[in-house]
């Protein structure tokens, strides 16, 4: 087990800055995801740490051990790659047992340590197959076993699900977080998927543009997103956006839209009060929009009229595309509704969850309540 620092990372490739001063405390036993789009220097950050990228500049701690310089073999490591990469002549023990045997480790420690892996990993009745007899959830699984016995300080992992079928993916979620728990080690995590982030991660780093936007718990993020790229990324669907102004009137505050208006919780309305008359941009989860029919009386709600463009059903909740005014919205509804497409229906919003932000670059979220 380990810490590992990164202070002020960078990397360059010609003109190009792929991560720029990363800088960032991975605690000890934390299950970190570095989460982003394609192209915005996660995968690159996790081969910096590993030692298969050169930093172009800063400084990489494993534990107290400045690593800069120093070969992957001995930074105390263990990566799981996206393509499993077994070896296929091999068979599943000698695949696990391998980079053991590279370093000399004794035949009796060898079998100790494949044996407890497989045991962990519900593998033990596979070791004599080779891969070609595997499915891809048990290559998986001989993947993590492989890293698993050389007892790593710090386990990377290199969006390793994304080969897997969306049931098998939800499996090796949760084995993971098993695993993690079970093991009690440093894990660093990349995806794109925001699902496997939200579900694993301890703590979620978001990137964009080789840049950290936020750090945070995953309900931190979902929460309190810094700026409009993260509250758009966190959430599937993706936050709703509309341009719209704060205005006043009757010494109350609203979003005004054009076509309908929101009240502003009186929580909110002292925060926004340099807002008033200014133009701002309006985010609303699809699952803070209801069918008024099945509304939570509990929270604090205001309504808008559109009209239903697309329905679809979802077993456990409907979700609806609808259109109000110029504004093209998502709402995740009851399953009751009786929402049909082209006709018009009254949606409540819950205005203690909305989101402000600025209009301007990188449209930062504006405070609207004490954390």
């Amino acid at each position: 087990m380990a810490k590992v620092t990164l202070e002020n990372v960078s990397k360059r490739f010609g003109q190009v800055d792929a991560v720029s001063r990363f800088h960032l405390e991975v605690e000890d036993k934390e299950f970190l995801v570095l989460l982003g789009p394609s192209g915005c220097g996660k995968s690159t950050t996790l081969r910096m740490i590993a030692g298969l990228e050169q930093l172009t500049d800063g400084n990489i701690y494993i534990g107290d051990k400045l690593v800069n310089n120093m070969p992957p073999r001995d930074r105390r490591i263990a990566m799981v790659f996206q393509d499993y990469a077994l070896y296929p002549h091999m068979t599943v023990y000698q695949n696990m047992a391998f980079g053991l045997k590279l370093r000399k480790h004794p035949k009796a420690e060898i079998d100790q340590r494949v044996k407890e892996a497989a045991e962990i990993l519900g593998i033990q009745d596979l070791l004599d197959r080779k891969p070609k007899a595997l499915s891809g959830g048990q290559r998986q699984r001989v993947a993590l076993g492989r890293a698993i016995v050389r007892k790593p300080a710090v386990f990377l992992f290199d969006e390793p699900l994304s080969n897997l079928d969306a049931r098998l993916r939800g499996q090796m979620r949760a084995e993971l977080s098993k695993l993690h728990a079970q093991l009690n080690t440093t894990i660093i995590y990349v995806t794109h998927d925001q699902v496997e982030a939200m579900t694993m991660g301890t703590q979620i780093v978001i990137m964009k543009d080789g840049v950290v936007n936020q750090v945070g718990t995953p309900m931190e993020i979902y929460d309190y997103p810094v700026n409009k790229f993260v509250g758009q990324f966190i959430g599937n669907p993706g936050m709703n956006f509309m341009s719209a102004r704060i205005v006043g009137e009757d010494s109350r505050l609203y979003v005004d839209a054009d076509n309908f208006r929101l009240l502003i919780p009186t929580i909110k309305q002292s925060y926004l009060q340099s807002k008033v008359n200014q133009e701002v941009i309006v985010g609303i989860r699809p699952e803070h929009i209801e069918d008024i029919a099945f509304v939570d009386t509990s929270f604090l709600t205001d309504t808008f009229k559109a009209i239903v463009e697309v329905v679809e059903t979802l077993g456990a909740e409907v979700q609806l595309a609808v259109v109000s005014g110029q504004h093209n919205l998502v709402a995740r509804v009851d399953s009751r509704t009786q929402a049909e497409s082209k006709k018009e229906i009254e949606l409540a919003v819950n205005m203690d969850k909305i989101h402000i932000f600025d209009t301007q670059p990188p449209n930062v979220r504006i405070k609207t309540e004490e954390r």
